[in-house]
């Protein structure tokens, strides 16, 4: 996760891509997520209801940190007309990630689903939300590679973020998202 976001984020930076930083930003906060659970699941907190609470609360919390710097960068991006160039390292990183990300937040989801956590369960997810966030930034990217639609790029970053929220408050309630 951090080799993912440390170069989405480089890539986005050259390339100007406001979609491509929300998916490095999301991967900072999906690797922030994984310690969560870590934490969860050690020590005496391996069976505690308490612990699994605070665990799918702060996975949640994950999810409401990605949304309001990308949803401002997009409007604003959006308003002053800015272009993202071609990043063809972001195109790759997107593809490769919508390969790996769906297997890992599947096998993480059925794991939740075995030990009975929610937490668990709502880390897959965001495993799975990185995969429709490389979904929507290879779009992105390739129709402004490709057709010149610059405007696309933001248009997908304020999607992350609305889905972002709603899969924050779905894992806030600890329930099964995605």
């Amino acid at each position: 996760m951090g080799a993912e976001g440390a170069v989405a984020i480089a890539a986005a930076v050259f390339a100007g891509s406001v979609a491509l930083l929300g998916f490095g930003l999301d991967s900072a906060i999906e690797g922030l997520a994984s310690v969560v659970i870590v934490w969860r699941f050690t020590g005496a907190r391996t069976l505690s209801d308490t612990a699994e609470t605070r665990a799918h609360k702060a996975v949640a919390v994950t999810f409401f940190l990605l949304a309001p710097y990308i949803a401002y960068d997009a409007i604003t991006t959006l308003i002053a007309g800015n272009h993202a160039r071609t990043s063809w390292l972001g195109i790759g990183l997107a593809i490769s990630s919508l390969i790996v990300m769906p297997v890992l937040g599947i096998a993480k989801k059925r794991l939740g689903a075995r030990l009975g956590s929610a937490a668990t369960s709502g880390e897959g997810t965001q495993n799975l939300l990185c995969a429709y966030l490389a979904a929507g930034v290879l779009v992105g990217l390739l129709a402004n590679t490709l057709f010149g639609w610059w405007w696309l790029d933001p248009i997908v970053a304020l999607g992350i973020a609305a889905l972002a929220v709603r899969e924050g408050r779905q894992a806030w309630r600890g329930e099964d998202c995605c």
